[in-house]
This record gives C-alpha cells, sequence and structure tokens, in this order.
C-alpha cells in the first residue's frame, strides 16, 4: 500500500512547452486501438520520462476503464492533469483526438463522394479482414496485462457468456465485476490486487511526480461544483441551443442528443461500444446501414487518435444524408463535427470531476479491486465484439437462436465468403506470425482487397455491401438488418 500522499506545487519540472512536444508526439504516433495506445503512453509517459510511477499509471488507467468513453484519451486528460492542472489535461486530452478528427472527417468526405468507385469499395472489403484480426489481437494484448490469475480469467470469462449468450447490458456487467472487485479489494484477497503493464517497475520514488499530489489536486465543494458548471455547460448549452431552435426532429438535434446520451451511458472504449451506436443508428434513425459500421472502424484503425473517432463517421453520414437546406458536404461535416463535440466534452467533465478524489483513493485496495474486476469484464466484452465481427465478417447468412434465456447469433456455414476468410487469415498471419504491426497490415490487405477486384474477383460480399449503401441510403434497413443488429452483444435500450 503507497504512503499517505501529500500535497504539492509543482515540482517535478516539466514545462508546459515540453509537455505539449510530448503529447503531440503521443497523438500522431496513436495507432492501434486503445491497447497500442495505452502501451504508447506506458512506454513515454512511465518508462521514458518517467512522469509518473508504474503503480500511478494503472491506477489512472483503471479509473479511465470504469468510465464510459474512450479510456486511452482520458488517460491522456488524467495525465495532463496530474502534471500541469486543467490546462494540460484539455491539451493532452485534446492533442491526442486532434489528427484524427482531421484524418476522419477527410476520409469520411472520400467514403460519401467515392462510394460507387468498386476499387474503393474492394479497399474496405480488404479493411474489414484487417480490422477482425486487429481486434483479436486486442483481446490478446488487454488480456495479458488485466487477466493475471484464475479470478480475473473468470470474470473475464462470465462478462463474455453474459454479453454474448444471454445479451446483459454492459452496465449490468460493469456494476456486477465491480461489486465483486470491491469486496475482493477490501478482503485483501491477492487475485484483486492489479498488475503491471509492459516490464517496467517505475516507483513512486523514481518518477517526477513522485507519491505527492499536486496542489491543483486540492479539491472542496465549491470547486467540484465549479468544474462541473462549466463542463456542462460546455457540453449541454449547444444541445440545447440546437433544440430551440430546429426542435427534435432536425438531424442536428438527434445527432446532439443521440451522442450526449450515448457518452453517459456506453462503456468500454469503441470496441465496446460498437453494437449500441448500430442499434440505435440503424434501427432508431436509419443513418447508415449495419455493415457501414466495419467501414468506419476500418477507417478509425488506419488513423491516429481514439477508435471511438468512428463516431465522427455515424455523425458526417447522418446529415450529409439528411442535408435540408445545406450542400450535403457542408451538413455532413457540421455532422461530424457536432457528434465528436458531445462524444469528447463530456470525458473532460469525467477526468476533471472525479481525479482529485481518484488520486486520494490510490491506497485503497477495495477500490483498486473493483477496478480490476471491471478491468477484466472489459477483455470478455472485447471478445464478444471480436466473435461479432468474424460472423459478420465472414458469413453472409446467420440464423439468431432464442430460448431458454439465450439470445445469441449462429453463422450459416455454407454461406462463408472465401475471399474474406483468406484476407483474415493473412492479415491474422501479419501480426501474430510475423509481428507486422497494424498500419502495415492494414494496408497490405486494403491493397489485396483492390488487387483481387483488379483481377476480376471482386468480392461479391463488398460489392453487395456498397450498392446497399448507395441504394438504400435514405431508405429504412431490411428485417435482415435489424435483426442483425439487434443481436449485437452491447447493445443497450434507452
Amino acid at each position: 500500500m503507497n504512503a499517505p500522499a501529500t500535497f504539492n506545487t509543482l515540482g517535478h519540472g516539466v514545462s508546459m512547452r515540453e509537455a505539449f512536444s510530448v503529447w503531440a508526439r503521443i497523438a500522431l504516433l496513436s495507432f492501434g486501438g486503445p491497447a497500442g495506445q495505452i502501451a504508447l503512453m506506458h512506454r513515454v509517459l512511465v518508462e521514458e520520462k518517467r512522469w509518473l510511477s508504474e503503480s500511478r499509471f494503472l491506477h489512472a488507467l483503471n479509473y479511465c476503464m470504469l468510465l464510459p468513453g474512450p479510456e486511452a484519451q482520458q488517460l491522456a486528460t488524467y495525465v495532463g492533469w496530474l502534471m500541469h492542472g486543467t490546462r494540460g489535461g484539455v491539451m493532452a486530452g485534446g492533442l491526442f483526438i486532434l489528427p484524427g478528427v482531421a484524418a476522419i472527417m477527410a476520409l469520411s468526405i472520400v467514403y460519401a463522394l467515392l462510394g460507387k468507385v468498386g476499387f474503393v469499395a474492394a479497399a474496405f472489403f480488404g479493411l474489414k479482414a484487417a480490422v477482425l484480426a486487429i481486434v483479436v489481437q486486442a483481446v490478446f494484448r488487454v488480456g495479458k496485462r488485466a487477466l493475471k490469475n484464475r479470478v480475473m480469467q473468470g470474470i473475464a470469462a462470465a462478462a463474455f457468456v453474459a454479453i454474448f449468450f444471454f445479451d446483459v447490458s454492459f452496465p449490468l456487467i460493469v456494476f456486477a465485476a465491480g461489486v465483486i472487485g470491491y469486496f475482493g479489494g477490501k478482503a485483501k484477497l491477492s487475485e484483486f490486487a492489479g498488475g503491471g503493464h509492459g516490464g517496467a517497475k517505475t516507483s513512486d520514488s523514481d518518477s517526477l511526480l513522485g507519491n505527492e499530489l499536486p496542489g491543483h489536486a486540492k479539491s472542496s465543494i465549491a470547486s467540484t461544483l465549479k468544474v462541473a458548471a462549466i463542463w456542462l455547460v460546455l457540453w449541454l448549452a449547444p444541445v440545447a441551443a440546437l433544440l430551440m431552435s430546429f426542435g427534435p426532429a432536425n438531424v442536428f438535434s438527434q445527432i446532439a442528443v443521440f451522442f450526449s446520451k450515448m457518452a453517459m451511458v456506453t462503456f468500454g472504449g469503441a470496441y465496446a461500444v460498437l453494437a449500441y451506436v448500430a442499434q440505435q443508428a440503424v434501427d432508431n434513425f436509419h443513418w447508415l446501414q449495419s455493415r457501414e459500421m466495419l467501414d468506419g472502424l476500418g477507417m478509425a484503425e488506419t488513423t491516429p487518435g481514439p477508435l471511438i473517432m468512428v463516431l465522427q463517421f455515424v455523425g458526417f453520414l447522418a446529415a450529409y444524408r439528411q442535408s435540408g437546406v445545406l450542400p450535403p458536404i457542408v451538413a455532413g461535416t457540421l455532422g461530424g463535427l457536432l457528434a465528436t463535440w458531445v462524444t469528447f466534452t463530456p470525458c473532460f467533465l469525467w477526468i476533471f470531476l472525479g481525479a482529485p478524489f481518484v488520486e486520494r483513493l490510490r491506497g485503497n485496495k477495495a477500490l483498486a479491486g473493483a477496478l480490476a474486476a471491471i478491468t477484466a469484464a472489459v477483455v470478455g466484452v472485447i471478445l464478444n465484439l471480436a466473435v461479432w465481427f468474424a460472423i459478420h465478417t465472414l458469413f453472409s447468412e446467420v440464423v439468431a437462436l432464442h430460448g431458454f434465456g439465450l439470445s445469441v447469433e449462429a453463422p450459416v456455414l455454407r454461406s462463408v465468403d472465401p475471399w474474406a476468410l483468406l484476407l483474415t487469415i493473412g492479415a491474422a498471419l501479419a501480426i501474430f506470425r510475423f509481428d507486422m504491426g497494424i498500419l502495415r497490415t492494414l494496408a497490405l490487405c486494403s491493397a489485396a482487397g483492390v488487387m483481387l477486384y483488379l483481377l476480376g474477383a471482386s468480392p461479391a460480399s463488398a460489392s453487395a455491401s456498397w450498392a446497399a449503401t448507395v441504394e438504400e441510403a435514405t431508405q429504412a434497413p431490411s428485417d435482415e438488418t435489424l435483426g442483425e443488429m439487434r443481436e449485437c452483444g452491447t447493445a443497450h435500450t434507452d
């Protein structure tokens, strides 16, 4: 257990200018989803710069895993706040998403304008196969860090069974895991003590922050209310303005309200949020087709920043297809930026509001146990999404199975897409056998999809998916599509 923390002014010697260069470097290199991004921050912040210790880094990470939204961006915000207060948190969290905002916007415009072009469809078909292999890799990478013993492995397995086979909501799984971990930690069971990340074991005394709490971590009722008021206004004022100006039926009002709700109820990062967004965006709003979510996630995988930037793509398509008096590209751009604003602004609220209290509880074994158990449950959710991706990438037909409490999709084996299967095997070999890295794997799979198209072996599933995108963009989804999305593992209802 750590010694009681003391307060101190900023004495670590890291200037805002130096911190800006470090966060900019992390932002530009933050490929590979949350597992890769967290590993990058650990290497830079703990091992290279020694800004904070191993235990402090993991304590912050476990808190961020508990929150709705992208844990990697929230972790950057948390560490930026620890180092330089609110200014440092805004700088770190803002820089972390800036490259992705620009890149996803550019790719969304290309997607909207060139969706009918065969080689573009084939390129995205290849990306889907690579994304499947990358999500499987994420299961292994996060699991290796979080599942250090049989108890944590059991929690992850139980979470997967509950969410995949019985359609249990993710918040309920988080709550159950947190309760188990809380009492396990309170009982001082070693299985709930948490584990390390990577090989570094930097102690508090070796880090620039040490064991002390910076002066800005002091909190009072007045300061807490002030933080809440400022960030709630920044978040909800645009939502209220749109509702009052255009009414709830307007697409921009719908985007603002929908993604604001999502920011409060979706946990586990982009890998866990996909099904919730897909169900609502397809079933309720008819903004896009189910398979377009994989295309959007493929975009997010190829760009720096959080994978949850895929939500900007959803907001772009929603406004692009219901542009009203605005030019479609202008409407899409505004819709994408609005979705980004209401998705990420709450992330700063959660950190600035909760971090001062979480820092005081670094030695609390019950809280540490709860956070460790929740992290283990998230591994089960990511595994659920990997299986869902596999079913919907490799097979064109699925059968919904219900009964005895079960609610699960089973693939029709004869509907397997051989090209998708071959590309996925190739992507898995590239990542696991030859350690080629995410970017090279994505590029090779995308190029392979284009090559199949040029050779006249264009995958039928790719062209069919894009034809549905173009022809049915403004139509209600089919019953088959609705059935697909209703069975997604982490779907929630409002």
